[in-house]
């Protein structure tokens, strides 16, 4: 009887979830049919409002969720993720996954049962490095065929029933959603809805199709064969048990999550609609072959889109390393009276050192240009707007580093998106974001920028090095990385 209850429970509440869910996407569809040709957009500055809104949307979606995601991670969030999307499939939903092989964790066990539900399908994106291949196989790759080896898929998008979907600069793991109490990034997604979807998704479906995504049947057909249905089914329970633990589900994580459909009625009513683009690589990026160049799509965009300066130019990004003609592009920028601030990593913030190194190289000639250029503080006095549980990690501060990708033009075009300011994001990953032509939007990126690069949060490049406590083996690490030539791939 208790068994019962608990399941009319249950399916009350999901008919509830469903019911509000249908709502929302009619509100989305009638607004949709008064602003013709337009998008809402709503930008997530906040870790845990990004992650309990994918959380709300995964649980309420009636038809489809397709995922693509450059790192998925098997911590508390990466696996509590996987089980929200696990319920999903279990209830009807496809659900469609797309990760880069470049930094799978996960065991083959893990995702063979998860790809063995019917409604659930995992492609593998150009794996070279990680799934079903050993040792000798990723050296034999890495020497045979190096830029390949290096083209990665850096885009990270979710697309809800075709309606809805979020794009920026989170994966999916602890530290991006700031659940992580030692280390955590500052990062920005934004939710569009509207007519820039079909985009979006035309873009999902090309990866999709695309010979560089296998599926994992295909890669893992060995270990398929000996999978048995008692080992899915033992780690599909296990998966449900670990999501029901409130050690890696905390009661009040679950009530945030279940208040998520009041909070989102307010955020699609403050959802702004307006012009917006999709700006987004083909699957390969381009079709170099033999070099680590190329460009790519996006990479044409987003020039074209600088050039459209007359004033400003503010941009954020973890990494900044010019690839080959950057200083040129950027010094005629100057040269036409544009002012350019960019607020990047510091030494005591980055977990990049290669990147760093590279950076460290170019600095004084960037300053040089008459850039502007603030390092973001491992330990920014912003971190008490940014983490809403901030006062129950007790005293100690968790270290932040930068991992948003935007920019700001004119306070009156906005980036947001996947791009880092590297030559990797430029010419070998395929990268994706969203350009929103919207003063109000502009205005509201653009005071969080000059927020990040405010004194209590980044120190000026210029006199940097005087102020941050680092560490003597780090330092030494940057300086041997900084030996090598690894500009291309960084």
């Amino acid at each position: 009887m208790k068994h019962s209850a608990l399941l009319h429970t249950l399916l009350l509440l999901l008919l509830h979830a469903s019911y509000i869910n249908a709502g929302t996407m009619d509100r989305l569809a009638e607004s949709g049919r008064v602003h013709p040709g337009k998008s809402a957009v709503y930008v997530l500055e906040k870790g845990e409002e990004s992650l309990l809104t994918r959380a709300w949307l995964t649980q309420t979606a009636a038809q489809a969720i397709d995922v693509q995601y450059f790192i998925w991670s098997t911590d508390i969030i990466g696996t509590l993720a996987s089980e929200s999307l696990l319920s999903a499939a279990e209830r009807g939903v496809r659900v469609r996954v797309i990760v880069d092989d470049l930094l799978i964790d996960a065991e083959p066990e893990t995702l063979l049962s998860l790809n063995a539900h019917p409604n659930i399908q995992i492609k593998i994106y150009n794996p070279l490095h990680s799934v079903g291949r050993g040792f000798l196989s990723q050296l034999w790759q890495l020497i045979t065929d190096f830029r390949g080896s290096n083209q990665r898929m850096h885009d990270k998008v979710v697309i809800y029933d075709q309606t809805l979907a979020i794009t920026g600069g989170r994966n999916m793991a602890d530290e991006y959603y700031d659940y992580d109490h030692t280390y955590n990034f500052r990062d920005r997604d934004v939710m569009v809805a509207g007519a820039v979807l079909p985009e979006i998704q035309q873009s999902f479906d090309a990866f999709w199709q695309s010979p560089l995504s296998v599926p994992l049947d295909n890669l893992l057909a060995d270990e398929k064969q000996r999978l048995t249905q008692d080992q899915v089914h033992r780690f599909t329970d296990w998966l449900h048990q670990y999501a029901q633990n409130p050690g890696n589900f905390a009661p009040e994580v679950r009530d945030a999550i279940t208040d998520m459909g009041r909070r989102f009625d307010n955020i699609i009513t403050m959802m702004h609609w307006t012009s917006v683009e999709y700006l987004r690589d083909i699957p390969g990026k381009n079709s170099s072959t033999d070099g680590l160049d190329g460009g790519g799509q996006t990479t044409t965009s987003l020039i074209n889109l600088l050039l459209e300066a007359q004033h400003q130019i503010l941009i954020e990004s973890p990494y900044l390393i010019m690839p080959e003609g950057g200083f040129e592009f950027f010094s005629a920028l100057v040269a036409k009276g544009i002012d350019i601030a960019i607020v990047t990593n510091s030494l005591a913030s980055t977990d990049n050192l290669q990147a760093y190194s590279g950076y460290e190289k170019q600095k004084q000639r960037l300053l040089d240009l008459g850039i502007k250029i603030f390092e973001f503080k491992p330990r920014p006095g912003i971190y008490r707007h940014l983490i809403d549980r901030h006062e129950s990690l007790g005293k100690e501060v968790p270290i932040f580093a930068l991992h948003a990708k935007s920019l700001v033009i004119d306070d009156q075009v906005t980036y947001i998106g996947t791009f880092n300011f590297d030559p990797r994001s430029a010419n070998l990953n395929t990268e994706v974001g969203l350009v929103i032509r919207d003063e109000r939007i502009a205005q509201q990126v653009a005071q969080a920028i000059r927020q990040d690069m405010a004194p209590e949060n980044s120190w000026q490049a210029s006199v940097s090095d005087q102020h941050q406590e680092v560490g003597l083996s780090k330092k030494l690490k940057v300086n041997l990385w900084g030996l090598l030539p690894l500009e291309p791939i960084l």
